[in-house]
């Protein structure tokens, strides 16, 4: 196993949730540093300020990823005076590289609103606000008998979900004839005479983003020096993606009794609600960081419950008048769900790509208000 550089850990952050899917307004990506850099040590934290990247340096770190980016607004000029260009300034001298997921880990399938759901025992779970669907190809290779499990294998690390159904694929039997030619080292046969190979022909779903990884796992797999597949583009709509998450609670409570569960798993020292304590909760709508915006496709969408951060009065004011019960749990506690999620999820994907990394959770960072 080898350390990985900058740019490796980009494209498997680029998999898990991928750069295409932040807002326009957004920023996500590299913010400071070299993708050829190496990146051996890695801190994950919810922002890239003096806290985290202080603790980054101190750890001996060479990359930083962050929730919130570095760089949000353009900078016109990076002056040590200024406390925002002062952290950029740090991270340079330190050779501290930033990587910031966004938006992108917002809406991305286990991303931070589905690691939210998790945490507050929400789900099966559907996008509040949907942004967009998966373009789906459809893959067909034809393998020899027996080597199917293989192959599958490869190809279920990219493919095979239709729905809250994993490791989906049709196999049909027929035969195979080639004929290899000079050159060609064949797994089965000799040169110069015709093969028949009693094969199976594989179909699986594949998201057009994933194809040509998944073509270069298949390569890998087959036996054959040259496995013959065809792929298919779709008109079927992929999983819809998009932002916050809504879905039942696995059984219904009160809305007093739900507010004390969302303080005690989200550790909060205090939380404000709007709503009848006693009315019953069973579906529930949710956004890490601030959400209110979506109070109305939360309504629309039949949620007895909205549980996002820094909720304004007039969005509460509208909440009532809709009858939506909040819970304003605060724009950090509802993100910090993914500094563990995202370290957890980078460290196996790391390793199952042959890479020898440590990616440690920062646990410098703090809730910036204080209740009493």
């Amino acid at each position: 196993m080898i350390p990985p550089r900058v740019s490796d850990v980009v494209g498997i952050i680029n998999k898990i949730a991928p750069f295409r899917y932040a807002e326009e307004w957004d920023n996500a990506g590299l913010q400071v540093g070299d993708p050829a850099s190496p990146a051996g040590k890695i801190m994950v934290a919810l922002d890239a300020g003096r806290e985290s990247l202080e603790a980054a340096v101190a750890a001996g770190c060479q990359l930083l990823l962050t929730h919130h980016p570095l760089i949000f607004s353009p900078m016109k000029k990076i002056a040590a005076t200024d406390p925002a260009a002062n952290l950029v300034i740090l991270a340079i001298r330190n050779n501290l590289t930033v990587v910031s997921l966004h938006t992108n880990y917002d809406i991305a399938d286990g991303g931070l609103n589905d690691l939210l759901a998790g945490a507050l025992g929400v789900g099966p779970c559907q996008p509040l606000k949907v942004s967009g669907a998966d373009e789906l190809v459809k893959l067909g290779v034809f393998v020899p008998r027996g080597d199917e499990e293989k192959v599958l294998e490869a190809l279920f690390r990219f493919s095979g979900v239709i729905g809250n159904y994993r490791d989906c694929s049709f196999r049909a039997a027929g035969t195979g004839t080639f004929t290899p030619l000079d050159g060609a080292q064949p797994y089965l046969g000799r040169v110069g005479s015709r093969e028949e190979v009693e094969e199976s022909k594989i179909e699986v779903l594949l998201r057009r983003a994933d194809v040509a990884d998944a073509v270069k796992a298949l390569v890998k797999a087959h036996p054959y020096e040259e496995p013959a597949y065809d792929l298919y583009p779709l008109l079927n709509g992929g999983r819809e993606r998009g932002l916050g998450r809504i879905g039942p609670l696995s059984a219904p409570t009160t809305l007093g009794e739900f507010v004390a569960f969302v303080k005690e798993r989200l550790a909060l020292q205090g939380v404000r609600y709007l709503g009848d304590g006693g009315r019953k909760v069973k579906k529930v709508a949710l956004c890490g960081g601030s959400g209110a915006s979506l109070l109305r496709s939360a309504h629309y969408q039949g949620a007895d419950v909205l549980v996002t951060g820094d909720v304004k009065y007039h969005e509460a004011r509208e909440a009532e008048m809709l009858g939506l019960a909040l819970v304003d749990a605060g724009h950090f506690a509802t993100e910090r769900v993914m500094v563990e999620g995202l370290a957890g999820r980078l460290a196996t994907e790391l390793a199952a790509g042959g890479f020898d990394a440590e990616v440690i959770p920062c646990a410098e960072e703090r809730e910036p208000f204080t209740y009493c």
